[in-house]
């Protein structure tokens, strides 16, 4: 990257003939001799021409613009992070951004890359798309691209992270039939899905401009997790990707969303709802209502069926139920060991390889398996204990009431006892041990079913290639368990640390030639080793338990376990990111726990997940249903009825 000097200080610089324009950015400060890094921060990509409004792309720049500074981000309520919630971090630990809200300036993106960056170095284009519902932003500390970025430059395998800022909560998703009457006046095609649109606008920015940054506007991979993942699926089914792709690939993490996207009279009601709390009864004087108002309404909004934004094929959900198999346990497809790994700038196509991560791209003409261009590969999966989320909720319910709920939202009396006999729920469960098995629920409805059901749908409407599945089992530091978003923590690297011993539980036993660490006379792969401190119970308490206290206890995770899993994680993401399989496709990567990685046969699943309940208890419920029932219960009770039970 050209770099100028400004009253002696080095600026990183980029001459940008197509905009005309000079974009002026930052030394990042993880930067070193070895491995230096740039960043252009608040570059707007597109503008708001009125609230509720399609965006428009940013074309028109002054002749020096300041990147040295994060840009505004949409209104949204002042809380902590959802990630620093549930990295249970303290005030001390979290940096004061003091990140600008503006609702229509927010339409802008961060652009990170290695400092030898040039318009010739066509490095991969990696777009980061954030999640946490009406919260974040992609300008948050906790997925500053800086040491992703860093650690592409050491690894050999150079990339270009973008970040976006775009519309949330109502501000983003608002739909109704007035909306979209209002909006085709004004020349709009389709409504709602602002944020869904901003986000492509965005893709449009990096297809045109991305060049002069040293990027491959041919090879880029979407990523993104929680709602951003969400958005992330809405994208691979939307009617501009399948006339005019702009990513090439796309990494799901822990998708949060509605299998089942709402048609415009559906999210029509719940405006109807918003708008009777307000006191307004038509557009314009929605419109007119504070930004500061609307933030704190309409939570849950996303995607919308407007009948414009997905594909015509779109069935309105985003799991194609007639290509789905009845069994969606894996292994449906298995490759021949001999084949080689092809992905390339100018095509989707990957032949999978058992030599993983050492394979090179070869060939830019032929592929094995052709498929239409937007169904771009993807990696896929969940973390072990997304529910932690909602703790609070879960603890609300008493036994009674919850039973009483399943029971109406099943609508059947015998699919309603199959499941709560399934997660060992009933009325004289012990308020104490409740939460954990509605958590349990909780995690599956919401997680890791709906996680397998479009793990299965996007392979079969790829012939049975081109997916990727793993599990996160890798523990958090601060609460020792593989909570939702951790794997943000390993993946960006930018979370502080509590004080972790430097020894391992695995120095004293000798790895297996792949590098994990099993007994050396069991042939299972999931009986790991586990040689830490003997697990803490007592007679009342079966269950597995850390004693911290004790001066001998071995905490879930050490420098060495955190490096591990950190490197493992990276790697495989920036591999896939340059069009190299990141494992082979009839497997299962294993992230954790205990630093446990590497590929398994799918019958991990039998022990990693709950796949025998699901297919007895939550198939026959159908995916309306089993969503319904996640939803409610992570609402929590009505209020009436807590104290009624």
């Amino acid at each position: 990257m050209i770099a100028k000097t400004f009253d002696t200080v080095q600026v990183p610089v980029v001459l940008h003939e197509a905009l005309k324009t000079t974009f002026t950015g930052i030394v990042h400060p993880i930067s070193t001799p070895d491995a230096p890094v740039h960043q252009y921060r608040g570059i707007k990509y597109a503008s708001i021409p009125a609230r509720f409004r399609q965006s428009k792309l940013c074309t028109h720049y002054p002749p020096l613009t300041d990147c040295s500074r994060f840009g505004p981000i949409c209104p949204q309520p002042m809380f902590k992070s959802v990630e620093e919630e549930l990295f249970n971090l303290t005030e001390d630990c979290i940096p004061d951004q003091a990140l600008i809200l503006s609702e229509f300036e927010c339409l802008n993106l961060n652009i990170t890359c290695p400092a030898d960056s040039t318009p010739d170095s066509h490095y991969p284009v990696m777009i980061w798309i954030h999640g946490g519902g009406n919260r974040g932003s992609g300008s948050n500390w906790i997925t500053d691209a800086g040491p992703l970025v860093q650690k592409s430059v050491i690894a050999d395998t150079p990339v270009i992270i973008v970040s976006l800022n775009f519309r949330l909560g109502l501000l983003g998703f608002a739909a109704s039939p007035a909306l979209r009457d209002d909006n085709k006046a004004a020349g709009d095609e389709g409504v709602g899905n602002y944020g869904l649109r901003d986000q492509r606008k965005a893709m449009e920015w990096v297809h045109h401009y991305i060049e002069a940054f040293g990027g491959d506007p041919t090879n880029v991979t979407l990523f993104g997790e929680s709602t951003g993942a969400g958005d992330i699926l809405c994208h691979l089914h939307s009617a501009a990707n399948e006339v005019a792709p702009l990513f090439h690939r796309a990494i799901v993490q822990s998708a949060i969303v509605d299998l089942e996207v709402p048609t415009v009279p559906q999210t029509g009601w719940q405006m109807s709802k918003l708008m009777s709390a307000l006191r307004v009864q038509s557009v314009d004087e929605l419109r007119a209502v504070d930004a500061e108002k609307l933030v704190v309404l309409g939570a849950s909004m996303r995607a919308t069926d407007d009948g414009v934004f997905f594909r015509k094929s779109w069935n309105g959900s985003l799991v194609n139920v007639d290509e789905t198999p009845q069994h969606h346990h894996h292994g449906e497809a298995h490759l021949g060991d001999n084949l080689v790994l092809e992905l390339n700038s100018h095509s989707h196509h990957l032949k999978v390889s058992h030599h993983g991560l050492d394979v090179k791209s070869r060939s830019h003409s032929r592929t094995r398996h052709p498929h239409p261009a937007s169904h771009q590969p993807v990696i896929i999966g969940d973390c072990g204990a997304e529910s932690l989320l909602w703790t609070l909720p879960a603890s609300l319910w008493t036994p009674a009431g919850a039973v009483k709920r399943i029971r109406a939202i099943c609508q059947s009396l015998n699919k309603a006892n199959v499941l709560l006999r399934s997660y060992d729920i009933s009325s004289s469960t012990p308020s104490d041990e409740l939460p954990e098995r509605l958590l349990e629920l909780i995690n599956d409805t919401r997680f890791a079913w709906p996680t397998d059901l479009i793990a299965s749908s996007l392979r079969a409407e790829r012939g049975g290639h081109g997916v990727w599945r793993y599990v996160f089992d890798q523990e958090s530091p601060s609460r020792g368990l593989p909570h939702h978003a951790v794997d943000l923590m390993y993946i960006f690297d930018n979370v502080p640390l509590p004080s972790l011993p430097t020894t391992s539980p695995y120095d004293f036993t000798e790895p297996r030639e792949d590098g994990c660490f099993y007994t050396p006379d069991s042939d299972d792969e999931c009986s790991i080793v586990k040689t830490s401190a003997p697990a803490c119970t007592d007679d009342d308490d079966d269950g597995p338990g850390y004693d911290y206290e004790a001066d001998w206890a071995m905490p879930v995770v050490d420098d060495w376990t955190y490096a591990r899993v950190r490197n493992a994680i990276q790697e495989r993401w920036l591999a896939f990111a340059h069009g190299r399989a990141p494992w082979r496709s009839d497997g299962v990567y294993v992230f954790g726990p205990e630093g446990e990685v590497g590929e398994r046969s799918t019958k991990i699943f039998q022990a990693r997940r709950r796949a025998s309940v699901w297919k007895e208890a939550l198939d026959p419920l159908g995916m309306e249903l089993v969503q319904k029932l996640g939803v409610e219960l992570c609402n929590g009770p009505p209020v009436d009825s807590r104290s009624y039970f």
